[in-house]
């Protein structure tokens, strides 16, 4: 009997076909690794066989072992719901520290009994200095290896991965890869989703192929790696993009010889854990940078120092397009200086808005539209979303587009102000090749022909845009990190 059957599977998610006509059987012994572009129809295949979907048509037939101890699911959208719960939840305002941790690491793993369980992973997945932080105070790459040690400790028949490697630094991704590749070699089943074929771990032995929501391709790996229309699927042409729109008007004026950013002998610490120590960093006009350096190391606190989104950043040495920081400025006249895609305003978008009025929220700086807006602001929304090859989505809604879409209506919306300072953190996790190519070449072309200049963060040295003329990484220290900076190309 199959671990696995689909017949004749189709799913529609708000009229459109996620899935069509998808027939695939899993043998026992095999290990499938399902790839696709962006908006293939991977999530959504995981989201039913995880039972996270209902109301599909055709037959899935589960083997009793899967049937009995079912399946667990590690992706973006679990990060996603236990953060918006912790939110809900949070009582900062009403302590005397004015600090609510949340639901702690060792308490999403299960508590003390589940810890004991796990002694062994969690030295493998080096995530033993996190067990008492809460989930909303660690960092992307850490809450990836925390839900995949929860899915472990659930003792699925099938454990499903969503890109496991997204986030990760490179020596956490080998890390995780080292994990995966052992849980390959036991009893328990594997499915892997991937954007990439060079994200296939060695111990994967079949190949599922999805484009659109259909089968490209299914067999054993090496014969599907074969086929023509495979690899032109995987591989497909950047798309060229589209002229600029004429920028927005901006309501303020900066010092034109002063540093954008000066930050110096800044420190941040939490409790007695110290996040960031004695930071220098001057970004001067001109200058594109790429910050890097492991997961937890203080490069989004870093961010949040410049960005207004941290309190800790009054009294320090910390000035601001000229202006010294909490000299009378108020957050709103920072924030309009900036456009910023993230991890968390991708977490946190407002559900139910057209795509046209995402885009148009970068205006407002808020989550959701709320305030009015006019014909010129459409006039640039659209435009931005043209520049970027998606004047076609302008009127759908965002909740439609797969997740990699979305993160370029994002890239749109943090534009349409023509910000003096683009901060990207992690632009391109969750795309694809195509769609990464096309992001790094849109961020080339806003260096190239506007004032606004790049802050880069990214774990990968081949995901850097060309524009880059100074390098941060934060390095491994006696006491946590030291900053370094390099300029030049």
């Amino acid at each position: 009997m199959a671990f696995l059957e689909l017949e004749d599977v189709h799913y529609t998610y708000r009229a459109h076909p996620a899935l069509q006509a998808l027939n695939w059987r899993w043998e026992p012994g095999q290990q499938w690794a399902c790839i696709g572009p962006n908006g293939a129809g991977k999530t959504t295949l995981a989201g039913l066989l995880s039972k996270q979907l209902q109301h599909g048509s055709g037959k899935i037939t589960l083997s009793p072992e899967l049937t009995k101890s079912g399946c667990s699911y590690v992706c973006f959208e679990q990060q996603k719901a236990l953060c918006d719960r912790d939110a809900q939840l949070d009582d900062s305002e009403f302590r005397s520290d004015a600090r609510d941790p949340g639901t702690t690491v060792a308490m999403a793993l299960g508590g003390p009994k589940a810890l004991e369980r796990a002694t062994d992973w969690i030295e493998r997945l080096q995530i033993k200095h996190i067990l008492d932080r809460g989930l909303r105070f660690i960092s992307t790459g850490e809450m990836r290896k925390t839900l995949l040690l929860r899915a472990i400790l659930q003792d699925p028949a099938l454990l499903i991965l969503d890109s496991p490697l997204d986030g990760l630094d490179i020596d956490s991704q080998a890390v995780m890869t080292e994990v995966i590749e052992s849980l390959l070699s036991t009893e328990l089943r594997l499915l892997l989703l991937s954007r990439s074929l060079s994200d296939v771990p060695r111990g994967i032995s079949h190949l599922l192929v999805l484009d659109s929501g259909e089968a490209v391709a299914a067999g054993a790996l090496n014969d599907v790696l074969g086929r023509d229309e495979v690899q032109s699927l995987m591989h497909p042409p950047t798309l060229a993009l589209g002229a600029l729109p004429a920028p927005a008007y901006r309501d303020y004026q900066v010092d034109d010889y002063a540093p954008l950013l000066e930050l110096s002998q800044v420190s941040v610490s939490y409790g007695d854990a110290a996040v960031l120590r004695d930071i220098n960093w001057t970004f001067k006009r001109g200058q594109h940078c790429h910050l890097s350096g492991p997961n937890g190391c203080g490069k989004t606190t870093l961010l949040s120092l410049v960005t207004a989104d941290n309190h800790k950043a009054y009294g320090q040495e910390i000035s601001l397009f000229g202006q010294r920081r909490g000299s009378g400025e108020s957050i709103w006249d920072i924030k309009q200086k900036f456009g910023v895609l993230n991890t968390q305003l991708h977490l946190n978008h407002a559900r139910g808005m057209r795509v046209a009025e995402v885009v148009m929220s970068g205006f407002f700086d808020t989550i959701g539209l709320y305030d009015n807006w006019g014909g010129k602001q459409l006039e640039i929304a659209e435009g931005w979303l043209g520049a970027l090859g998606l004047g076609h989505l302008t009127a759908l809604p965002f909740d439609t587009l797969s997740f990699g879409l979305q993160r370029m209506v994002l890239l749109a919306r943090a534009m349409v102000k023509s910000p003096l300072i683009l901060v990207l953190d992690e632009p391109c996790l969750g795309l694809d090749a195509h769609h990464t190519g096309t992001i790094l070449d849109a961020i080339d072309h806003i260096a190239d022909n506007t004032d606004t200049q790049i802050v880069y963060v990214s774990h990968s040295i081949g995901e850097v845009p060309r524009c880059i003329n100074q390098w941060l990484a934060f390095e491994p220290a006696a006491e946590g990190f030291i900053l370094r900076c390099r300029e030049g190309s």
